[in-house]
């Protein structure tokens, strides 16, 4: 604490990275950081401290933190939008929907999976926009928001968006627990992606069988299996990874 308080670049560099290492353990440091922010600092040391917040995942440093997610660096911003998916609360999530229409293409990234890991379930209208306007890291974290007809809309987006990124979020989706996205859904994904009768449906499909299977309810897994065993046969799908 007093390396932070002493106004000497090298020491407050040093303390920082002592905070850093200890993560959450380092809260008590939180308000003097705040504090160095508030007064100002020179860029790096103002980058160091933010990354320092996030690793606290401290929601007292939000409000802070958020301001810089609208400043002229670019560094400085992706390191806010980073920090804010780190420590939560209203000004984060309000920080991170704002930053989907940042200029910078790894700033709307970072937007849109941090408002998935903060759980933010009123953003899923903005990144829905998000992802049709090309941050096809809003797809993951749709899939792991998405109300019922949300979901219905991401599904839909197969028709017009590259199919690796809608399934990113199908995925997700395909995922939930049954008492947070219903069965019916699900089957409804399911019965979407077996009607496209392709290649990179069956692929996608024997993905979530190898790696989810145990995570699906009884129906979904049916389904899944069903899926799969019908694309395989499918014109144009093939049997084989290498077929062309």
């Amino acid at each position: 604490m007093v390396r932070l308080k002493s106004g000497d670049p090298e020491q407050i560099e040093s303390a920082l990275g002592d905070v850093r290492i200890s993560g959450r353990s380092g809260a008590a440091a939180v308000p003097a950081i705040v504090d160095l922010l508030r007064r100002g600092l020179p860029l790096t040391l103002t980058q160091a401290a933010i990354d320092t917040l996030g690793d606290t995942e401290s929601e007292a440093s939000s409000e802070v933190v958020a301001w810089y997610a609208r400043h002229r660096s670019v560094a400085l911003r992706r390191s806010s939008i980073a920090a804010l998916s780190k420590t939560r609360g209203g000004a984060a999530i309000k920080a991170l929907r704002g930053a989907l229409s940042d200029s910078d293409p790894g700033v709307r990234g970072l937007a849109a999976s941090g408002l998935g890991r903060l759980n933010a379930k009123d953003a899923v209208s903005d990144l829905l926009a998000a992802l049709d306007h090309k941050v096809p890291e809003a797809a993951a974290s749709i899939g792991a928001l998405c109300s019922a007809a949300d979901c219905e809309k991401l599904a839909k987006k197969l028709e017009t968006l590259p199919f690796d990124v809608v399934t990113s979020g199908l995925g997700e989706a395909l995922l939930r627990p049954t008492a947070d996205l219903g069965d019916e859904t699900k089957l409804a994904i399911v019965a979407r992606l077996r009607a496209m009768a392709t290649r990179e449906v069956n692929r996608f499909l024997r993905g979530v069988q190898e790696r989810s299977a145990s995570r699906l309810s009884a129906r979904v897994k049916a389904a899944v299996d069903e899926a799969v065993a019908a694309t395989l046969s499918s014109p144009g799908s093939g049997n084989s990874e290498e077929a062309p």
